[in-house]
């Protein structure tokens, strides 16, 4: 293949070269909304990993209507990209105060002239024509929904609440494997519907469940999809228990407690 290199080596060498912080070019069209007005549209979007876990969305000036931006005369600085200007932004009659760093130069070659947004201050982005929440999605963090025939049995509080042969397992990049147990094969006489729902890019908002075991109470240790995104929606309606609060057996063998941001 001669002196072939593949993108993700290109990527590599170019990260090295920026330091630690990460950028690459992304290949989606990516826009942004306030109060229903289109903020930034761009077919050259720029990944750039902020966080260690997920990419921040950076966007050319020239695809930014900058009429809806307003300097706010202060900066905010980073050890790694710089200085860049805070401004407002006013669209479609709602503001979200300092939301957009406007890097008009940068430590880091590439992103002088962009422009990256607070999340939660904007009302809507998307990837291509599907709205994405909580934040972008990692292009290298996979999501695999598999059934399986493994019996998967859990305990909470030393009683058993399911006990299934028809699991499906989601293999999640940096989170341990998911066991997700249809209904039929739980003791929903021990469940109690909770208030608190969650979002993920991957798989959509979760609903959740209290266990109620001999009079003790674990809050929110079970979470099930009812309208998962396509890409997962073999797990709609079936629960899922966090590894970390619970014990497991898999085909009789009791499993480690994971050691995640979630235990």
């Amino acid at each position: 293949m001669g002196n072939d290199m593949t993108t993700r080596e290109h990527d590599m060498d170019a990260t090295a070269a920026r330091g630690r912080v990460r950028v690459e070019n992304g290949g989606k069209r990516v826009r942004v909304y306030l109060g229903g007005e289109l903020v930034a549209d761009t077919i050259r979007v720029k990944l750039v990993w902020e966080k260690p876990f997920y990419p921040t969305y950076y966007f050319l000036a020239d695809d930014v209507d900058t009429d809806l931006l307003i300097p706010t005369g202060e900066t905010h600085h980073s050890p790694s990209r710089g200085d860049a200007e805070l401004h407002t932004v006013k669209a479609g009659g709602k503001e979200a105060p300092g939301a957009a760093r406007w890097y008009t130069e940068s430590k880091i070659e590439g992103l002088e002239g962009h422009l990256t947004f607070s999340w939660g201050a904007m009302d809507a982005w998307f990837e291509e024509d599907e709205q994405v929440y909580v934040h972008p999605r990692d292009p290298y963090t996979r999501v695999d929904v598999l059934p399986s025939s493994r019996r998967v049995e859990v305990f909470v509080g030393g009683t058993k609440v399911a006990d299934s042969t028809n699991a499906r397992f989601v293999f999640e990049t940096g989170l341990p494997t998911r066991y997700y147990i249809p209904k039929t094969d739980v003791r929903m006489d021990l469940l109690e519907p909770s208030d608190l729902h969650t979002s993920c890019p991957y798989k959509g908002t979760a609903s959740y469940y209290h266990v109620d075991v001999d009079g003790a109470r674990y809050e929110n240790i079970v979470w099930w999809y009812p309208s998962p995104v396509e890409e997962t929606s073999r797990i709609a309606g079936y629960l899922s228990f966090y590894n970390e609060k619970v014990d497991i057996r898999l085909d009789g063998v009791k499993e480690d407690r994971p050691n995640t941001v979630f235990s």
